[in-house]
């Protein structure tokens, strides 16, 4: 079971970015840098036309879990830029029956795609930081976790910078659409490792 995140924790903002929830106007923001063929390489999915791109992230569970990162002016008259997005899917940890209602929307899994043209900037890394600090903040999460591909060096590379642990390596268990079976990776940091070590400065 998994939970949509609070809205009245967003927007977050950075020194140079914003981040909110996404609504229906963005996903055709969103398809114009997850088409790309370097960045749907690693996608779970990807759509081969904006309509049915649409159809997915239109879906309102789908949609609810979704944040735009937007890039902000040096002009206060000017509009926010688009410039990636980031999934925050809230749910259940593990847990014995017994104390399993302890154990609900406890954690949170982040997924992250910025535009090609932005990245190299540190612009992901400081999105997801914030987002981090609402999990553990605002949200009262208490773990989250996140996985790709081996081969997708940028985004295992941005979790480590972020303190994340790597908790898993699995030895071509993801079938990519290529028709390779590729390596997995998936990491994770706690709340009070994220206090402690990353936010304990």
């Amino acid at each position: 079971m998994t939970d949509s995140p609070r809205t009245d924790v967003w927007p977050v903002r950075t020194d140079r970015l914003q981040i909110r929830p996404m609504s229906a106007p963005d996903v055709d923001a969103m398809w114009q840098w997850r088409r790309q063929p370097q960045v749907n390489r690693w996608l779970g999915l990807a759509p081969a036309t904006i309509e049915a791109f649409r159809e997915r992230y239109l879906a309102p569970e789908r949609l609810a879990s979704m944040h735009v990162v937007e890039l902000l002016p040096a002009d206060d008259d000017l509009a926010p830029v688009p410039i990636g997005d980031i999934m925050i899917r809230i749910g259940d940890g593990w847990a014995q029956l017994e104390v399993a209602d302890q154990a609900k929307g406890v954690e949170a899994e982040l997924g992250w795609v910025l535009d090609p043209e932005y990245t190299g900037r540190g612009y992901a890394t400081e999105a997801i930081r914030a987002v981090i600090d609402v999990c553990f903040g605002p949200l009262g999460l208490r773990r989250v976790h996140a996985g790709c591909f081996a081969d997708n060096e940028p985004s295992w590379r941005l979790m480590e910078r972020l303190g994340m642990r790597r908790e898993e390596f699995s030895r071509k268990t993801a079938l990519h659409r290529s028709g390779e079976w590729l390596d997995g990776l998936n990491y994770g940091i706690l709340a009070e490792e994220w206090t402690s070590t990353v936010r304990g400065l």
